[in-house]
């Protein structure tokens, strides 16, 4: 999942960033709200973490604007604003979730997987496909009750590719799911993580559209 992280704080940030990265996503950190617009003009992104006190202006209007324009990208507000009126703002304002700072970084990579998954239309974290069974929380994946172990990586993709189970993904996609803007990527990078991939699941799991992407089989 390739997310937007807006937030001035360089220490938070920071933080932050490290805690995406770690669990396999990308991400693109931006301080000012001026740069937020940039960044979602020409990319797309899963999610959007805001804070609400920017340097050039306050996250509410933003994140109403984003909403009357059609966005529909969750959003979770991070913020040191902690009165029930400020959640409401928030809430109604079009935000998915509300996390009041400080936070254990632990936490908002649940909220962001509980609310990825409620955006992808299974808000259970076990899912079942095909012969596995799949704990995205706690990033436990089991064929026929035996585990499988993948890297973070090769959850990033697995889950790129069961958010369109049967619809293909081009390399392009993948490669935004998985890496951040302006990340040095190697030209043959996606298939060795699809190669790895496929040893671990079964080839036939995954089909190779060559010239055009990838696609998941086989629910």
């Amino acid at each position: 999942m390739r997310i937007l992280l807006i937030e001035d704080d360089a220490v938070l940030g920071g933080a932050v960033q490290d805690q995406i990265v770690a669990g396999g996503h990308s991400v693109d950190w931006v301080k000012r709200l001026d740069d937020a617009e940039v960044a979602l003009a020409g990319t797309e992104y899963q999610l959007i973490l805001l804070d609400l006190m920017l340097p050039d202006g306050r996250g509410l209007p933003f994140l109403t604007a984003l909403r009357a324009a059609g966005g529909t990208q969750p959003v979770i507000i991070m913020t040191a604003l902690d009165q029930v009126s400020d959640r409401i703002a928030g809430l109604n304002a079009g935000a998915d979730d509300y996390l009041v700072k400080p936070f254990d970084l632990a936490e908002l990579s649940a909220r962001i997987g509980s609310v990825a998954r409620r955006y992808n239309g299974n808000p259970s974290p076990i899912v079942s496909y095909g012969p596995f069974q799949i704990d995205v929380a706690e990033r436990n994946i089991a064929k026929d009750g035996k585990a499988i172990a993948l890297t973070a990586r090769e959850w990033a993709l697995l889950e790129a590719l069961l958010a369109r189970p049967g619809r293909l993904m081009s390399k392009a996609q993948l490669e935004d799911h998985l890496y951040a803007f302006g990340a040095e990527i190697e030209s043959n990078t996606i298939e060795v993580h699809i190669s790895r991939l496929r040893k671990k699941l079964g080839a036939e799991m995954i089909v190779t559209e060559r010239g055009l992407g990838y696609r998941m089989v086989g629910a």
